[in-house]
């Protein structure tokens, strides 16, 4: 159970349990929608008056709408159903890498409106926002035919302060200490501006998922593999953030002190062995190392290059992908006895070669971790087609509206 912390603490007002309640039937409009009103009855077990009294203030402040007809009941009327009212916003999510940022416009649910775009990023903090500024706005008036939206949920490849909105650490991005919000909300005036480190935003994306997997669990662990390695982790419901925002770090924990130079400036890393670039400099058979520019090779070859490569019975490429498998499960392992998740999710590109490299990771797992059932913790996998990054970057956006309230 919590412990209330004497020092920090909400009173709870004669409102709170009335605003915990509508939280509660707008989240389960939004899971399980399209809902009449009777099933929203059933579904949270009280009676209909109440449910009608929170539905009529949500349609009344344009959260929720009514739609179609269900078939008539068996007193003779027919339901309506309520929807979540996503056509009342727009949601501009961006996934910055060191290699390109991702762009995704959304409805204010998550619903993916147009396609993604990507852009090169910018280096220098100045100029990244100016060109983020740019191809937002040109995303918004083409795919939306608007100039503006609600909200813009920003990914960072490296530790952030959410409160200052400024980059601690991006060792990809040659960023540090960088003062990130106060520009871009400049460049975008009148709009909510969230960042959050991209590792953290694929957990909250499998939390905020409808239809994930992730949905109702409380202790998850979420690795995104890329052009480094990110790690989130949810705890009893909570993303776990650390007194700093700098906890679940685990990609700069070093597999071995005499390894490859990582971009954070030790050596041996667990992203330097498992990093979209790590593999393909395996492949090459260069050393790997983040903190300098890639060899052109590497470069323009990519990790969906390497599994076509190894699907087509290239032993060098499936080599190099069981390679960067086995510390995959090392790295896991290590992650699996500090937090013993109910399940561990692995998203990026890597998992389109899944079937080829998940013998290797579980093997790798099962040898290092501390008993049998940590051993058989469950590996699920993330396309990267369904853009966990991207979507949890919308989740910083949209989550607070159907968030618990906080109050003690």
């Amino acid at each position: 159970m919590r412990r209330i912390n004497p020092k920090d603490f909400t009173l709870a007002k004669r409102g709170t349990s009335r605003e915990i309640n509508r939280q509660i039937v707008l989240t389960m409009i939004r899971a399980h929608q399209p809902v009449s009103r009777a099933d929203l009855s059933r579904l949270m077990n009280t009676n209909r008056a109440n449910i009608t009294l929170l539905v009529k203030e949500l349609l009344d402040e344009k959260l929720v709408r009514e739609g179609s007809q269900g078939n008539q009941n068996i007193r003779g009327r027919k339901p309506t159903f309520l929807y979540i009212n996503s056509h009342n916003g727009v949601v501009v999510a961006v996934d910055v890498r060191a290699s390109r940022s991702f762009l995704m416009v959304t409805d204010s649910i998550g619903k993916q409106i147009g396609e993604i775009v990507s852009f090169p990023t910018k280096f220098d903090p100045d100029e990244f926002v100016s060109s983020l500024g740019w191809q937002a706005r040109k995303a918004l008036r083409e795919i939306a035919g608007i100039t503006s939206c609600d909200g813009i949920g920003i990914v960072i490849p490296g530790m952030v302060d959410r409160k200052s909105g400024i980059v601690i650490n991006a060792p990809a991005l040659g960023w540090k200490n960088v003062d990130l919000l106060n520009p871009l909300q400049k460049e975008f005036e009148g709009t909510e501006i969230h960042l959050e480190n991209s590792g953290k935003a694929c957990a909250l994306s499998q939390v905020w998922s409808t239809q994930g997997e992730g949905t109702g669990q409380n202790d998850i662990v979420f690795v995104s593999v890329s052009d480094g390695l990110g790690v989130g982790i949810i705890i009893n419901g909570e993303l776990m953030r650390g007194k700093h925002n700098t906890a679940g770090e685990f990609g700069h924990v070093p597999l071995s002190i005499d390894g490859p130079p990582c971009s954070c400036g030790i050596n041996g890393c667990w992203e330097t062995y498992v990093s979209n670039i790590a593999t393909l400099s395996r492949y090459f058979g260069r050393t790997t190392s983040l903190k300098q520019p890639q060899i052109m090779e590497v470069s323009q070859f990519t990790i969906e290059d390497l599994i076509a490569r190894a699907r087509g019975g290239d032993g060098k490429a499936l080599a190099a992908l069981n390679s960067t498998a086995r510390y995959l499960g090392l790295g896991l392992a290590s992650v699996i006895n500090a937090i013993d998740p109910s399940d561990v999710y692995i998203g990026g590109e890597i998992t389109e070669a899944w079937d080829l490299i998940e013998p290797e990771v579980r093997d790798a797992v099962k040898e290092r971790t501390l008993t049998n059932e940590l051993g058989a913790t469950p590996i699920r996998i993330v396309p990267a087609t369904e853009h966990p990054r991207l979507r949890g970057a919308v989740a910083l956006v949209t989550a607070p509206a159907f968030a618990a309230p906080k109050v003690a």
